[in-house]
């Protein structure tokens, strides 16, 4: 007998990119039943008229602040409640917590509502050696990080992450030598590029360079931020023919940008860079909640609130578009909240995919946008037997109404999305009509090496 039998819905078959009809069964956390019938079951879920889909997973994001807002979830429950059973945090060279203690937390609270990945972050370690954003570091320093991520590496972490365009100092011969902390050719290595392209592409040819010089899988970090404010063509031109003789190489992206005001994002002259006024930026947090920048305002809060984060509202929607309709890449939140507090992407990134560019604007289908949430980002992390659905693969599902799935987050409200009726992870209900059901069903997943 099965635990549950989700009837009468359609499932993306990724191997002939077609939508198929089929009764799916769940048993002990894994699928064990695809077909027509209607075998016994404890429950049943009528689908008709929904997508099943493999749970999403979200391959940039970042992961609950533990030392800071305590031991509660609070991204990883709005990840829920927009399909992700499957999140990867430490991007950007930033990671809030040791991988020990972030296990701790949930090993004690007996599970989370996502099952989570991290990567181990470049730039924390760096900043524990005392030196500035654009201080050089000494050999001594590079190993004690090396030493550093090599510890976090054993504790499970599922690769390096760096943020370039956060601590300008971090040459590409010190990069080279921290991923030699790894000599695990799936481990996933992960960068947010040096600076935007304004005039050029320099960012994403370093990154495409970097990539072929070392054995790991490379993935650059959400392109729209880097590229769509003028250079995406040349971007993604670079990036797929890079591609077609490096198959370690890949991107994530995302359709805003968002990030502390006091970080080196906003650097001095950066307006005038990007032929941008600075009520284009938006703040997010007390005493300046919901407020738009004049210069002064822009000044007092860098000086002030450096922590606080940022809207920025830079890229070019016919750019965003071709990033995440591109044949290659994969979509991703970046996902990050101060305290609760932050971009509506947080909450709505993957129903906005579905809503806007699939259901609305017929620029994606619906195989090719569920492959960029679900199977590609699990092929690229190795998780085999997630992001499909497959007889032996995990119980991780999203079921949702192509015809209503929308993004409802807003700036002073990040409000769940409608249309995503049912969350399951593991076999198990997570949410059912947008409520959470257990928030403990998700674990911290130690990388391993796929054989």
């Amino acid at each position: 007998m099965y635990n549950i039998l989700i009837k009468n819905g359609v499932y993306p078959d990724f191997a002939s990119g077609e939508m198929v009809k089929a009764n799916i069964g769940l048993k002990d956390g894994k699928i064990a039943y695809i077909g027509s019938e209607e075998p016994l079951s404890e429950s049943q879920l009528d689908a008709e008229g929904k997508i099943v889909s493999p749970g999403f997973i979200d391959i940039h994001m970042h992961e609950e602040n533990f030392a800071k807002e305590g031991n509660e979830y609070i991204i990883s429950k709005l990840m829920l409640r927009m399909g992700v059973t499957t999140a990867v945090g430490g991007n950007c060279g930033l990671q809030y917590q040791p991988i020990s203690e972030f296990r701790r937390v949930i090993r004690e609270n007996g599970g989370c509502p996502v099952n989570y990945i991290l990567l181990a972050g470049y730039n924390t370690f760096r900043e524990k050696t005392g030196k500035g954003h654009f201080d050089a570091i000494t050999e001594k320093e590079m190993a004690q990080i090396k030493m550093n991520i090599e510890g976090e590496l054993a504790e499970g972490a599922w690769g390096i992450s760096f943020g370039l365009e956060y601590d300008p100092g971090i040459s590409y011969e010190e990069m080279l030598y921290a991923v030699t902390a790894s000599n695990e050719p799936g481990h996933l290595v992960s960068a947010h590029f040096r600076t935007d392209c304004v005039e050029d592409i320099a960012s994403v040819e370093e990154m495409v360079r970097f990539s072929a010089e070392i054995p790991q899988k490379f993935q650059i970090s959400h392109l729209c931020s880097c590229s769509a404010i003028g250079k995406m063509k040349e971007s993604l031109d670079c990036i797929n023919e890079a591609m077609e003789k490096n198959p370690r190489l890949d991107f994530d992206t995302y359709n805003a940008s968002c990030t502390n005001i006091g970080s080196a994002v906003f650097r001095d002259g950066c307006m005038e860079a990007w032929g941008k006024d600075y009520s284009c930026i938006l703040l997010t947090d007390e005493p300046y909640k919901n407020v738009y920048c004049n210069k002064k305002i822009f000044q007092k809060v860098r000086k002030e609130y450096p922590d606080m984060l940022a809207v920025a509202f830079l890229m070019n929607e016919d750019e965003i578009k071709a990033a995440i309709t591109n044949r290659n890449g994969m979509i991703a939140s970046d996902a990050i909240l101060n305290m609760g507090k932050g971009h509506p992407r947080a909450a709505g990134t993957f129903p906005r995919i579905l809503g806007k560019y699939v259901r609305e604007e017929k620029a994606l289908s619906m195989p090719d946008a569920l492959r960029k949430i679900s199977y590609i980002p699990a092929e690229r992390l190795g998780l085999d037997k997630k992001g499909r659905i497959e007889i032996g693969c995990d119980g991780d599902i999203t079921i949702f109404d192509p015809d209503t799935i929308a993004d409802k987050a807003g700036w002073t409200d990040l409000a769940p999305p409608v249309g995503i009726e049912h969350v399951i992870i593991r076999g198990a209900a997570a949410v059912k009509d947008g409520c959470i059901v257990d928030e403990h069903l998700g674990e911290f997943i130690p990388y391993r090496k796929i054989p």
